[in-house]
């Protein structure tokens, strides 16, 4: 075998044990209340943020996507770790770190050789500060020694959010030319920038908005709470039916259908036929000298049918 594979490999259960063996002397100082061992599990609780509307209700906030920073405060050899740890790719000649991801919580990080990571994939704060830790620890069982202080900072939030109701995104874009960016031909949505707080939306048609830029969860939800009576403004009151069927809730019938091509229609009186001399661009019979020899040969035949009936 090769070298590196009589080393030990250290796996995600590794890190597990040890996060919930340092859990234990915690609930000891806190006097062994249960549930102290919850900062250590993945968690789902700060997945969702609660926005209150202009009338009273809420608007919920889906966070999809977290991206942070952390600086463990060590040269590492990018080598070793790809070769000593699993679930982790390092391909020097395409990017210049390893790309090591867990399972719980679902994570992705980018491990650079000062030291410094990029952590993404996470839905809450808490869950990208666990996956920091144990990334720690994993480095730390290879044989790096992480400083004492490693700093953990959250870089950018992505969350989604439906209002409820389609939005004419030209109002909104001709309302508020100074923070709203609208180009169809390039992409179907609205781009809307904030000043205060610095974080883009991106707001649809439809009524889904994509909220990105923000630092804090209480920066994604003033965002919201700024923009949703701009969107409640130009919202699009009297939608357009689809042909055929008759509009939500009114007692119409519906709107008859074309007939299929090739279908004869009936004749109404007074309906100018295709023989006569009407308007258009269309072939006019009785001009030219096509029609008059074609009269005559229509004549001719006639008069050769009556003669053989006198016959």
């Amino acid at each position: 075998s090769t070298p590196h594979h009589r080393h030990r490999q250290v796996t995600m259960a590794d890190s597990n044990a040890a996060l919930a063996g340092a859990a234990q002397p915690q609930s000891q100082t806190q006097g062994g209340q249960p549930g102290s061992l919850a900062q250590f599990t993945p968690s789902a609780v700060g997945s969702v943020l609660e926005c209150p509307d202009i009338f009273g209700g809420s608007l919920l906030i889906r966070i999809q996507n977290m991206s942070a920073t952390a600086d463990l405060g060590v040269r590492l050899d990018l080598k070793q770790i790809a070769l000593r740890c699993r679930n982790t790719e390092f391909n020097p000649r395409r990017f210049a770190a390893v790309i090591m991801r867990l399972r719980e919580p679902r994570a992705t990080a980018l491990v650079f050789a000062s030291g410094k990571m990029v952590i993404t994939g996470t839905k809450s704060t808490h869950n990208s500060s666990l996956a920091t830790k144990k990334i720690a620890y994993i480095l730390e069982r290879v044989g790096f020694q992480p400083s004492s202080y490693i700093n953990f900072k959250i870089q950018n939030i992505t969350g989604s959010c439906d209002v409820g109701f389609p939005i004419r995104l030209e109002g909104v874009a001709f309302g508020h030319p100074m923070f709203s960016s609208y180009e169809p031909e390039l992409f179907p949505g609205l781009i809307y920038r904030l000043a205060q707080p610095k974080v883009v939306l991106l707001i649809f048609v439809s009524g889904k908005v994509v909220i990105t830029g923000a630092k804090t969860e209480e920066q994604m939800v003033e965002a919201l709470k700024k923009v949703y009576p701009v969107m409640f403004e130009f919202r699009k009151v009297n939608v357009a039916s689809i042909p055929g069927t008759a509009p939500p809730g009114s007692g119409e019938q519906a709107v008859p259908s074309l007939p299929p091509i090739g279908a004869t229609a009936t004749a109404t009186p007074g309906a100018a036929t295709t023989s006569g001399r009407g308007k258009g661009k269309g072939k006019r019979i009785g001009k030219g000298k096509g029609a008059l020899r074609a009269r005559r040969g229509k004549d001719l035949l006639n008069a050769s049918q009556n003669a053989t009936h006198d016959v």
